[in-house]
């Protein structure tokens, strides 16, 4: 049987996220596949609001390239058997899904709307047009239980694929001793709220002083990070920069805690790694995290916003390191699920399926000319 012929529409990783970085697991995963030949077709539309002065510069030439990049689009789109398509909300679904599916349409090819941003619910709110463009999708997959409700409250069909995540990469290590060296691996921007974690860190360390924290990314908010850094005093703060996902391991090896505070999430890969490497992870219950974090179970949850909250419970974990270690048990336990052995039989039953759809309503088509 010859292979599917599958197109990912995905950002590259010159643009760090969790789609680039998914988008890449999953067709690293499918090289030298029996059943799957998988290629990326890149797009990196970022909306401007989120950029320095410098990458706005960088943006705009990134929007040039789209535009002259429609042809290639279509001449991979003309390839495949499956169409792939990672979103995000905005701005964003405009400059590259819309035009990748509509593209799909035009020549026929069964597309995935692979939909993954925390936004979803506000997105389709608020437009009209991505409400009805993802309804007459032919399959769309989100990655939590979470957009699974969100877009069935708007009267669309959504099925769950975990995030892959490759458990080799990542070596679980029991925390016996728990010290206070946290880590937060979020981009700088506001909707995921890194402000919230560093008025945490400073209750931490009035009580841990020891306490250090290390910020693995970057963003539209880097600068006004650093200035309530110094405003807050706080001591042992590492802003790390941006760090490439296959060099990630050995950050999380070196910490003990993984914190996040985002006012807005899915579900992400961040939290997923931390289980993987054997931290506790402490979050804020923003969007679809409780759906892969359950309080108490494979973590700790705060309210959204709520620095002494988030704080107390890095806390609870130092005081309490056998409740810790606990919860990373339960935590890796989960991670089986996002294993490549898993997800491949997800993705593989999909695109077969539509693949299949496919090629019997060309067969009907062609008859009925025949006839």
């Amino acid at each position: 049987m010859r292979r599917l012929r599958v197109a990912i529409v995905a950002p590259s990783l010159e643009f760090l996220g969790g789609q680039a970085i998914q988008a890449r697991r999953l067709i690293d995963a499918w090289r030298d596949d029996p059943d799957v030949d998988a290629w990326l077709v890149p797009h990196n539309p970022v909306p401007p609001g989120f950029l320095s002065h410098a990458r706005k510069v960088k943006y705009l030439r990134t929007v040039v390239t789209e535009l002259t990049y429609l042809p290639l689009i279509f001449r991979e789109i003309a390839r495949a058997d499956v169409v792939h398509v990672f979103s995000a909300a905005y701005t964003s679904f405009l400059l590259a899904p819309l035009p990748a599916l509509l593209t799909a349409k035009l020549l026929k090819r069964p597309a995935i709307l692979n939909y993954r941003s925390g936004q979803g619910p506000d997105h389709l709110k608020r437009s009209w047009l991505a409400r009805r463009v993802i309804a007459q999708t032919d399959c769309t997959i989100v990655p939590s239980a979470f957009l699974v409700d969100a877009f069935a409250s708007f009267g669309i069909q959504a099925r769950p694929v975990p995030n892959l995540l490759d458990l080799e990469r990542f070596q679980y290590r029991k925390r016996t001793i728990l010290g206070p060296r946290i880590i937060s691996v979020r981009t700088f921007e506001p909707l995921y709220d890194v402000a919230c974690t560093l008025r945490a860190f400073h209750i931490v360390q009035q009580r841990r002083p020891e306490a250090s924290l290390t910020l693995v990314g970057g963003g539209s908010e880097d600068a006004a990070l650093r200035a309530l850094a110094r405003e807050l005093q706080l001591k042992q703060v590492n802003f790390a920069g941006r760090v490439q996902p296959d060099e990630m391991p050995p950050w999380y090896a070196a910490h003990d805690i993984y914190v996040q505070s985002p006012r807005i999430d899915n579900a992400p890969t961040s939290v997923l790694e931390a289980y993987a490497s054997g931290l506790p992870v402490v979050s804020s219950a923003a969007g679809g995290v409780p759906a892969i974090l359950t309080h108490g179970e494979h973590g700790l949850l705060a309210p959204v916003g709520d620095h002494q909250a988030i704080a107390a419970n890095i806390l609870r974990l130092l005081d309490e390191p056998e409740f810790a270690v606990k919860l990373t048990e339960q935590a890796r336990a989960t991670c089986s699920r996002h294993a490549w052995s898993s997800v491949r039989s997800e993705w593989l039953r999909t695109y077969r399926s539509l693949a299949s759809s496919q090629a019997v309503a060309v067969g009907s088509s062609q008859a009925l000319r025949e006839h």
